[in-house]
């Protein structure tokens, strides 16, 4: 019923208000709706054109916004986006949403509603539109989105607006490779987007790289913590392809980058889920920056208390990684997407910066005590570990054996100790290992020292499982003689029969089993007179 009465509505009966109030009731019922009657796509399809036709004409912000988010829901049907997808349309959402080349500040506050939902439809339309794709080239729509962002810098009020600019550079550089490239190469898009991406945090540099660090500080809002996980994921897009530094212009926007990334680390959002969001997307993006710009993840410490420090080193970060790493252990689930990427990140930080191995590794693998247990058995983030290494996803289960072999250094030995062999095996079996030796990676020659209690408990370990195992009581030694005879005689009769069914299914020589059956007979004749001359003694 009400979409038939907005169809009449942007057919002109009614007015202005009229429509504005159609839609509004249309918007309200169908704010949640993402699956539609198929039967009505005809209908759908004429309310959208129906709509552009007005959003071409000036009318009064309300309606516009009330135009813009009817046609926001209705373009989250892919099926009604035909008539929307042509270069007009996307022009006059491109105006809405003042994607133009124009250097217009925003400074006109009543517009920013008619921006936002503009932004919204275009979002909804590119990802749900091979066409709109497409048009979005033809258009140049990425460097139109950096020249917004450019405006929102320094301006009140734009968080939205730099919400949805920045959720719509992620898509159409998810979608587009050349994009992707276009904003790297031609647009300082890196610097574009991590511009935008400092502003969601309140940052003060005390020096090049070093963010000053507020322990006490309030959490981000939900605005900053959404703006903040859109710039991260549009950056993890466009540094793909960025493990190789060229310049030292890149190296310094890469290290820049690092910086506020370790303070996003060090900073909560305004829920735990959010919190853990933010985490999440700064992981990835800081798996795409070279491992030789991430010494700046621990800059050197000159606050003498509230901070972790090794060597001399502020590793408030790296236990930010570790405790997110463990907390992704325990789910129990979806390992590979929220597990592999932090673990990959730590292993690559372990092999190329020592201080970061050594810290990680008094933390995930300390000094041997109680070897009475399993490698795998037990709740330390080592026991957790191990249980990976044989986990049914390959993937899984490399990156985790990976990461605690780096951490012994890639020599073997180092390894088996804390894994013991059954767990190590399949890393060892992929790298040709399984004689012993090492890796190929160098490592410092710091030698590792064993506690006295491991060293007097080591000749007793078993080297498959890794741990010590209670000696087995003998079976023998609580059976009588006629238990031992009786047992000697069950196991003459299992041999003598499996002699003879050899002989019956390969046509073994007989005179072989033959001589075994003598043999076997004797052996029992022996046991006999033994026992029977004991008896006459006694």
């Amino acid at each position: 019923m009400e979409l038939e009465t907005a169809l009449e509505a942007v057919r002109g009966r009614g007015g202005a208000e009229g429509l504005e109030r159609v839609l509004g009731r249309y918007n309200e019922k169908n704010r949640a709706t993402f699956k539609f009657d198929p039967a009505d796509e005809d209908k759908r399809k004429k309310l959208c054109e129906g709509i552009l036709h007005i959003l071409e004409k000036d009318t009064k912000t309300s309606c516009q916004v009330a135009c813009l988010e009817a046609l926001r829901i209705l373009s989250r049907d892919k099926k009604v986006l035909v008539p929307v997808t042509t270069k007009e349309n996307m022009q006059i959402l491109m105006r809405l949403a003042k994607l133009d080349m124009t250097e217009d500040s925003l400074e006109d506050v009543s517009n920013f509603p008619i921006i936002v939902e503009a932004l919204k439809c275009l979002c909804n339309i590119v990802f749900n539109s091979a066409i709109a794709q497409k048009l979005s080239l033809e258009l140049n729509l990425a460097a139109m989105l950096c020249n917004l962002l450019k405006k929102c810098k320094d301006q009140q009020f734009v968080d939205d607006i730099k919400c949805f600019d920045l959720r719509l550079l992620f898509l159409l550089s998810l979608l587009h490779t050349e994009i992707r490239s276009q904003l790297h190469h031609e647009l300082q898009g890196l610097q574009v987007l991590t511009q935008a991406l400092e502003s969601s945090f309140s940052i003060r540099w005390t020096d090049k790289y070093k963010a000053a660090e507020e322990h006490d500080g309030s959490p981000l809002s939900l605005q900053e913590t959404d703006c903040a996980i859109e710039a991260l994921k549009a950056l993890f897009n466009v540094t793909l392809d960025s493990w190789n530094v060229h310049s030292e212009n890149e190296s310094h926007q890469f290290r820049y980058m690092a910086a506020i990334l370790r303070h996003c680390l060090l900073t909560v959002g305004p829920t735990e889920d959010k919190t853990e969001e933010l985490h999440s997307n700064a992981i990835n993006l800081l798996s795409n920056i070279p491992v030789s710009c991430l010494d700046v993840l621990i800059n050197p410490s000159t606050q003498e208390e509230t901070v972790l420090k090794y060597n001399g080193m502020n590793m408030d970060a790296i236990q930010v990684l570790l405790d997110f790493m463990e907390k992704r252990i325990d789910k129990g689930s979806s390992y590979r997407e929220g597990l592999t990427p932090v673990l990959s990140l730590l292993t690559e930080c372990c092999r190329a910066h020592r201080n970061i191995r050594k810290f990680i590794k008094a933390q995930v693998l300390p000094p041997l005590r109680d070897v009475s247990n399993r490698p795998e058995v037990g709740t330390t983030v080592r026991n957790k570990l191990v249980r990976l290494m044989t986990h049914v996803d390959l993937g899984v289960k490399q990156i985790a054996a990976e990461f605690l072999f780096v951490l012994c250094k890639e020599r073997v030995d180092n390894l088996l100790k804390y894994t013991g062999y059954g767990n190590a095996a399949g890393l060892l079996a992929a790298r040709g290992l399984l004689a012993g030796g090492r890796g190929d990676h160098w490592y410092s020659d710091d030698e590792d020292t064993d506690t006295e209690e491991y060293k007097s408990a080591k000749p007793n370990i078993n080297l498959i499982t890794g741990h010590v195992e209670e000696p087995m009581p003998n079976p023998m030694d609580e059976m009588t003689e006629e238990q031992k005879e009786y047992e000697a005689m069950k196991l003459v009769n299992m041999f003598d029969k499996l002699s003879r069914t050899c002989l019956h299914y390969r046509e073994i020589d007989t005179s072989a089993v033959d001589a075994a059956g003598v043999d076997l007979a004797g052996l029992v004749k022996h046991l006999l007179s033994t026992r029977c001359s004991e008896d006459t003694a006694g």
